[in-house]
């Protein structure tokens, strides 16, 4: 399971092809120093997750990532399966810590930052 986080650029509409498979794909652009474009696709019943989203809207998205060979040529998927909207409400869990970062302080005497204050030398 993999995780990223950003703002929904593009929705696009359900696909439905003549198997009955379903298939809805949208974008979000990360925070890095060089933001990125990045496409994920919701596949079957997933698909209504993006009903309650719209553009604009900051997400954190839970997806796996799907490879395949057909005729030679590999192709990559991330599939979406959980997606939580990030501050002013939405999406539930988490408990307001950014991701990767523990919570703050867990009310044993230990500050949650023991080098808090303290100058970086590098």
């Amino acid at each position: 399971m993999y995780q990223i986080e950003g703002s929904v650029k593009l929705i696009n509409d359900t696909a439905t092809f003549g198997s009955g498979f379903t298939k809805r794909e949208f974008v979000i652009t990360t925070d890095d120093q060089y933001p990125q474009d990045i496409k994920l696709e919701c596949i079957k019943d997933k698909c209504a997750l993006l009903d309650s989203i719209s553009q604009g809207a900051r997400v954190n998205v839970s997806f796996r990532i799907r490879g395949n060979e057909y005729q030679g040529r590999y192709f990559v998927n991330l599939q979406a399966f959980k997606i939580d909207v990030v501050g002013g409400g939405g999406g539930g869990g988490g408990g307001g810590a950014p991701m990767g970062e523990p919570p703050a302080g867990s009310g044993d005497g230990i500050p949650s930052d023991p080098f808090a204050g303290e100058e970086n030398p590098f």
